[in-house]
């Protein structure tokens, strides 16, 4: 069990059904504070900074066993026994990984557009082009997205990494550890070996956008033989971002369920 004391922000009322919102990778529990705040009339949300991101501690390694034992020492410090469990992309994959694992702790399972395969995705040019922001010489923001636009021409994916550039002391940082994240990529694009694993038996809704090409419903009955798949329409991998009221509403009608 890890012994790591992750960052968190908490949401409504502490009597609600508890959730846990897992963000992706690069991303913090702060890209996920409206829909947490939207999700907060009807459960108690905690939405953590997984290991290297946000505020939570940095470490060289960055698995999803490692993330999935950080969640569970993460529930026990805040007496969950189990919880329903919400996670995007990386986050997903946490999730994922965790209920195959503990899935007595999971009383049902959201994954916001990735499925529990292996991806091809360089990460390396984004992490390289973060590093050679000259941050030293930084006076403002917009200098710092000027420096990343030929780099990374996509200016809503720009600015959601720019999420990650704070003031310390003065001066512009990253908050995140960029030589610990490009270490970890391939763990992170990667999914653990499930051979010989039983599947998680639990009710899990894959969420996915029209627009997106992440989620592979190939891979999902032999691991999550009860799941269903919810497709939010004019949506891309970011869909919690781009239809945040239809995503809330999918994720709202599939927990509540449960309690009619």
């Amino acid at each position: 069990m890890s012994d790591i004391q992750l960052h968190y922000e908490a949401f409504g009322e502490e009597s609600a059904p508890p959730m846990v919102i897992l963000h992706g990778f690069l991303a913090s529990s702060r890209n996920w504070r409206q829909i947490a705040k939207r999700l907060s009339q009807r459960f108690r949300v905690y939405v953590p900074d997984q290991r290297n991101h946000g505020a939570s501690p940095h470490f060289e390694r960055m698995d999803y066993p490692l993330m999935a034992s950080d969640l569970a020492t993460f529930m026990d410090r805040l007496n969950l026994e189990s919880a329903t469990l919400l996670g995007h992309s990386m986050g997903g994959k946490t999730a994922m990984w965790f209920a195959l694992n503990y899935p007595e702790r999971v009383s049902r399972l959201l994954v916001a557009d990735i499925a529990p395969v292996a991806y091809q995705h360089n990460f390396d040019r984004i992490i390289e082009a973060l590093d050679r922001l000259p941050l030293a010489s930084l006076s403002n923001r917009k200098q710092a997205d000027d420096f990343l636009s030929e780099a990374i021409p996509d200016i809503g994916f720009r600015q959601f990494l720019l999420q990650n550039l704070i003031l310390r002391d003065g001066q512009y940082a990253w908050r995140i550890n960029l030589d610990y994240c490009q270490q970890s990529a391939d763990y992170i694009v990667g999914f653990p070996s499930v051979e010989g694993m039983a599947g998680f038996v639990g009710e899990v809704l894959f969420i996915t956008g029209e627009n997106s090409a992440y989620f592979r419903p190939e891979a999902v009955p032999a691991l999550f033989p009860n799941a269903a798949v919810a497709t939010i329409a004019n949506a891309g991998h970011w869909l919690h971002a781009e239809q945040p009221e239809h995503f809330v509403k999918v994720v709202e009608d599939f927990v509540m369920d449960q309690f009619k």
